[in-house]
C-alpha cells in the first residue's frame, strides 16, 4: 500500500512539473490573455473601449508659459535678447469626440474632436486678462516677410509708420492666446479677405475642431486600432516636399494598440506640428500602481539632414533647413515665420540656446513623453511640450527691424498633460490582476508539482529508513546456546 502511494505521488509530481513547463514554453495562458485583449480593443458601440475613446475620463490640462523680453531697445541694436519665463497659465481642456460615424462595416470611424479650454486660476500664476507680455510683433513681422521685394512693400512700410508698429509689442496673455484685432491685418484684410484681421496663437481654437478624422476601428487587426487614415478628407499632407514627409502615420496620441513592445516605434500625427512623428522606448516604470513603458520622441525626428537625410523633405523651401531641433512650419501657418521646437530648445542645436539669454533646457521639464501600459495600450500619463518661435532678422527694406540679429525668437511654450484618474486606474489594476491570475496558472501548477515532489522525497526517505531498521529477534544469533 505504501509503495502504491509513493508511486502515485511521484507520478503526480512529475506530471505537474512537465505540464507546467510545457504550458510556459507554449505560452498557452499568455496567448489566451493576449487574444482577449486583442478582441476587446475594438471601437464598437456600447463597449467600455469605445466610451473611453469617445470621451476620455482623465482630465487634461493645458499650461502656457510666455517669454517676456526685458531689453527690446538693445535687441534692435544687435544685442542678445534677455527673456524671462512667466507662467503657467493653466486651462482645463475638454476634448470629447463628436459626430462619430461608423464606416465600411465598422472597420472605420469618423469623428470631430473639438477642444474647449476653461481657465483654472488656482493652477495659474496670474490673471491672463491683466498680465502683460512683451514679445515679437508677429503680425508686423509676417506682413514684412509677405511683402518684401513686392509692389506692396512701400505700402506696408507706410502702414507700419502710420500705426506706429514696431518689431516688438506688449499684449495681455489673453490677447496673445485667444486673439485681438490687429489694425495692420485688418487693413490687409480689405485687399485680401483670406487674411484674418484677428491674431492670436490659439485664435478660433477654443470650442472648435481641427478637421474631421477617419480612424481604423481595429476590427481587422488590433495593430490598426485608432490609427488615422484620413484628415480633412485627405490621406496625406501636401505641405512638404517628399511623399514620406507628407504621410499621415499613427494615432492622434490619445490611444494605441495593445501588446506594445519595447522594440517598436510609436507613431503619432499632430496637426499642431503639421506632420507625423515617432517615439521610441525610453524606460520602464509605473503610474498609479500600473506598469508602464515610457516613450519619448526620437532624436532623429528633428535631427539635421546631415544626421537624418529623410528630414530634407521638411525643409521648405527646399534646402532651407534651420538646424537640429527646430521645424519651420510657416508653410502650414499662412506664411507666418513660425518655427516649432521643444521648450527652451531642449535637444536642439546649442546655437539656439546661446542666441537667447534665459534658455535653460531640462529633460524633466521640457521633454515630451508618453507612459503607456504595454498590455492594454492605454495612456496613463503624458505630456506634450511644444515651443512656438518666430524667425526674426534684419530687413533693410523696413526700418522697424533695426540692426537685429537673425534669431529664432521664443514666444511661448505649452505643456499639455494628462494623468489617469483613480477610478480608471482602479479598473485597469483589476483587469491586470485578472490577467496575472490567468498567466500565473502554469506557475501554480509548477508549485504544486514541486510540493508533491518534496512529499515524494520525504515518503521515499522514510520508507527506506523503515526497511533498514530490524527487530531484536532479527538481530539475535542464528545459533543460540
Amino acid at each position: 500500500m505504501k509503495s502504491l502511494c509513493l508511486v502515485t505521488v511521484g507520478v503526480l509530481a512529475m506530471t505537474l512539473l512537465i505540464a507546467s513547463i510545457s504550458l510556459l514554453v507554449a505560452h498557452v495562458f499568455q496567448t489566451v490573455v493576449d487574444l482577449q485583449v486583442k478582441q476587446g480593443t475594438v471601437l464598437k458601440n456600447g463597449t467600455e473601449t469605445f466610451e473611453a475613446w469617445e470621451d476620455p475620463p482623465p482630465p487634461v490640462y493645458m499650461q502656457f508659459y510666455f517669454f517676456n523680453l526685458t531689453n527690446p531697445l538693445e535687441v534692435l541694436q544687435g544685442a542678445t535678447p534677455l527673456v524671462e519665463e512667466i507662467g503657467p497659465y493653466t486651462y482645463r481642456e475638454y476634448r470629447p469626440r463628436v459626430h462619430v460615424q461608423f464606416l465600411d462595416n465598422g472597420t472605420k470611424v469618423s469623428a470631430l474632436n473639438p477642444k474647449t479650454y476653461v481657465f483654472e486660476p488656482e493652477k495659474s500664476v496670474g490673471d491672463p486678462e491683466v498680465d502683460l507680455i512683451r514679445t515679437v510683433n508677429i503680425p508686423a513681422v509676417t506682413a514684412m516677410e509677405w511683402t518684401r521685394s513686392t509692389p506692396l512693400q512701400f505700402a506696408t512700410e507706410v502702414l507700419l509708420l502710420l500705426y506706429q508698429e514696431s518689431l516688438f509689442t506688449v499684449r495681455s496673455v489673453h490677447e496673445l492666446l485667444w486673439g485681438y484685432r490687429d489694425r495692420l491685418l485688418a487693413t490687409i484684410h480689405v485687399l485680401h479677405p483670406e487674411i484674418d484681421p484677428v491674431f492670436g496663437l490659439f485664435s478660433k481654437m477654443n470650442g472648435t475642431d481641427d478637421g474631421e478624422y477617419v480612424f481604423l476601428s481595429g476590427e481587422t487587426s488590433y495593430l490598426n486600432f485608432s490609427r488615422i487614415v484620413e484628415w480633412k478628407g485627405k490621406e496625406s499632407l501636401s505641405w512638404w516636399t517628399t511623399e514620406a514627409c507628407n504621410m499621415i502615420n499613427g494615432t492622434d496620441g490619445t490611444s494605441f494598440h495593445p501588446l506594445i513592445s519595447k522594440d517598436e516605434n510609436i507613431y503619432i500625427f499632430s496637426s499642431d506640428f503639421c506632420r507625423s512623428l515617432f517615439l521610441v522606448y525610453d524606460s520602464s516604470g509605473a503610474v498609479a500602481g500600473v506598469p508602464t513603458f515610457r516613450f519619448v520622441p526620437s532624436s532623429m525626428v528633428f535631427a539635421n539632414t546631415s544626421v537624418n537625410p529623410a528630414n530634407a523633405g521638411f525643409c521648405v523651401p527646399a534646402g532651407n533647413c534651420p538646424g537640429t531641433g527646430v521645424l519651420n512650419v510657416s508653410v502650414c501657418k499662412q506664411g507666418a515665420p513660425i518655427f516649432l521646437s521643444a521648450p527652451h530648445f531642449y535637444q536642439a542645436d546649442p546655437k539656439f540656446v546661446e542666441d537667447i539669454e534665459g534658455m535653460h533646457p531640462r529633460k524633466e521639464y521640457h521633454e515630451t513623453f508618453l507612459d503607456i501600459n504595454p498590455l492594454t495600450g492605454l495612456v496613463l500619463q503624458a505630456a506634450k511640450r511644444m515651443q512656438v518661435n518666430v524667425h526674426v532678422r534684419k530687413l533693410p527694406e523696413f526700418i522697424e527691424t533695426g540692426n537685429i540679429r537673425t534669431l529664432i525668437f521664443p514666444v511661448m511654450y505649452i505643456n499639455e498633460s494628462v494623468l489617469i484618474d483613480e477610478a480608471s486606474a482602479s479598473k485597469l489594476r483589476h483587469v491586470l490582476l485578472e490577467a496575472s491570475v490567468v498567466t500565473g496558472i502554469p506557475f501554480v501548477i509548477m508549485a504544486l508539482g514541486i510540493v508533491f515532489g518534496v512529499v515524494f522525497i520525504v515518503l521515499a526517505c522514510r520508507s527506506q529508513g523503515t526497511n533498514e531498521e530490524s527487530t531484536e529477534e532479527e538481530r539475535s544469533p542464528l545459533i543460540r546456546t
